[in-house]
């Protein structure tokens, strides 16, 4: 009989495994949107960086050619870029919102080029703004 008592007390009630899989589920709920969090200033970081780096070029390109590169494509020709980043908003390297001069550079009569590049992204901010106004 002391044999057949051990047998039943093996396992986890119904009630035990239950109150595991709620205290769970609230760590799951507290988690994931601190991770979903996490994730969009990852991403905001790296937009950040990849429009510094993208202006930096514009401008370096510009002050030695004495004029605006025509595209982005341009500046990795010339071997100012490696290649043109993605926009980690959009996860693509060709919606990139470029804004082009008003007036050549020196006032020149050639075309205008590249003035200053923008996210494509219509989402925003952790901070409320626009992507697409950084």
């Amino acid at each position: 009989m002391v044999v057949a008592l051990k047998r039943a007390r093996r396992g986890f009630t119904l009630i035990e495994l239950m109150v595991v899989m709620a205290i769970i589920s609230v760590l799951i709920a507290i988690a994931v949107p601190i991770y979903q969090k996490s994730i969009i200033r990852a991403k905001e970081s790296v937009l950040r960086n990849n429009l510094f780096t993208l202006r930096n070029m514009i401008d370096e390109y510009t002050v030695d050619k004495q004029k605006a590169p025509d595209s982005l494509q341009e500046l990795v020709s010339d071997g100012y870029l490696r290649q043109v980043p993605q926009d980690p908003m959009t996860g693509s390297d060709d919606t990139w919102h470029i804004i082009m001069e008003d007036v050549p550079v020196g006032g020149s009569n050639g075309s205008p080029g590249i003035f200053d590049i923008r996210s494509g992204s219509d989402k925003k901010a952790l901070d409320g703004t626009s992507y697409s106004d950084w």
